[in-house]
This record gives structure tokens, C-alpha cells and sequence, in this order.
């Protein structure tokens, strides 16, 4: 099963349209999306506008993908699970977001190769193509890593310092 999120906050019916188009074109129908405060109704694919927080959870660990914006909430989930994630980040532009920081988020995540990023709808469609080959997200812990604690203790300790 695929799971798509956008999250709560706004509508971002263009990645739904694009996974919606893309599953009535292959006849993909084990997609599940929570599509957010939206007025599109897909064609091709189970959707709900809103998913209780045990529901999402269901469904998010038992997805085979997870299909997101470039939120961190998503993309550290998936990371922890261990799941294949592709994301692609909302465009302030198009009144998806207040600014585009999903697309810094996305960028460094693509550069470091743990997960996979679809800049447009045109990528997102290419990257729908190649399900096979979408590799699982590296897994992280649940908790940070003991350099990164030692590491922010001592900027703490060193910005306490300087005040």
C-alpha cells in the first residue's frame, strides 16, 4: 500500500492530482491519501481529508512507500521506520506554504541520497514510474546521537559564555 500525507495545515492538491492522474493511468488502487483542508475529490485513490492520529499511524507503518510534502515530521517518521519515502516540496508561489523552505529541506535530504525528491510534478511522475527501484529511507534512532548531544552541549556551554 502507498500512503500519501500533506499534513494538516493547507491544501497541496497538486501532488494529489499528480498521484491521483498517475494511479488511473497505471490502475494502481492500494493508494491511501490524507489529503488536508482540500476541495479536490480524486478519482483514482482512497482518500480522507483528515486521519485520527492512530489511524495515520496504521497507515503510515504499514505502507509499503509513503508519498509526502517535504515536511520533516514525514520525513524523520519515515526515516525512523526504516520506510521508502518520496517527497516533494510545496511552492509558496502557488499558495502552498508561507515560504519555500521545503525546498532547502528537500535539497539537502536529495544530496545525501537517504531520500528520494521530486522538485515538480514532472519529477514526481517519473520518480511514480520507477516504484521498484525507490529505496528504503537509511533508518535513524529514535534519539540523538551522543556526538550530536556533546556537540550542542558544548555550543550551549560556549554560548552561556559569551553573554
Amino acid at each position: 500500500m502507498i500512503f500519501v500525507t500533506v499534513g494538516t495545515q493547507l491544501p497541496f492538491d497538486r501532488l494529489i492530482r499528480t498521484v491521483d492522474a498517475w494511479a488511473g493511468r497505471t490502475g494502481r488502487r492500494d493508494i491511501l491519501a490524507q489529503i488536508g483542508p482540500s476541495e479536490l475529490h480524486p478519482q483514482f485513490i482512497e482518500y480522507h481529508p483528515f486521519l485520527s492520529p492512530p489511524e495515520f499511524t496504521r497507515h503510515f507503518s504499514n505502507a509499503e512507500l509513503v508519498i509526502a510534502h517535504a515536511g520533516m515530521g514525514s520525513i524523520l517518521s519515515a526515516m525512523s521506520l526504516g520506510k521508502p519515502i518520496l517527497v516533494i516540496p510545496r511552492r509558496a508561489g502557488l499558495n502552498e506554504h508561507r515560504n519555500d523552505h521545503q525546498f532547502a529541506t528537500a535539497r539537502c535530504f536529495k544530496e545525501t541520497g537517504n531520500i528520494l525528491v521530486a522538485l515538480d510534478e514532472q519529477e514526481l511522475g517519473a520518480q511514480l514510474s520507477r516504484l521498484e527501484s525507490i529505496p528504503a529511507a537509511s533508518r535513524i534512532g529514535l534519539y540523538a546521537s551522543p556526538e550530536l548531544l556533546a556537540a550542542v552541549r558544548a555550543f550551549l556551554s560556549n554560548d552561556e559564555r559569551i553573554s
